[in-house]
């Protein structure tokens, strides 16, 4: 498979939706999100994330047309990041923007899940 190369998508569309395009890049999954991360759309993100059956899966997602986020994407987040670790992988969030940093930070969640400044950044690091 070739860098970059979409393996598949998911799109809701309509104000408040979430839409996740899936790509991979050397081995490791990436999400690329844009839209609200909300009660709504969680179980796109649940769907998106999900490795079952995947060994030591790698996963990045690109936040930077994530307009909002609240509780609901947390959960989804921290879940992802258990699962994903007690299967000898991890998670990376990359490119957030600040608003939704700014509510990862407060709740703690960039002290648990690696946020990195670019996709660049989380695709090498």
């Amino acid at each position: 498979m070739s860098e970059a190369e979409m393996t598949g998508t998911e799109h809701m569309g309509g104000i408040g939706q979430l839409s996740v395009v899936t790509t991979v890049t050397e081995g490791i999954r990436v999400l690329a999100l844009a839209g609200e991360i909300d009660h709504h759309t969680g179980d796109t993100l649940r769907h998106a994330l999900d490795a079952s059956g995947t060994a030591r899966p790698r996963i990045v997602v690109d936040m930077r047309q994530v307009t909002f986020m609240d509780s609901s994407g947390i959960n989804v987040f921290i879940a992802a990041h258990q699962v994903l670790s007690e299967a000898g992988g991890w998670l990376r969030l990359a490119a957030v923007g600040e608003s939704v940093m700014r509510t990862l930070t407060l709740v703690g969640v960039d002290a648990v899940i690696d946020c990195r400044a670019t996709l660049r950044q989380a695709l090498t690091g």
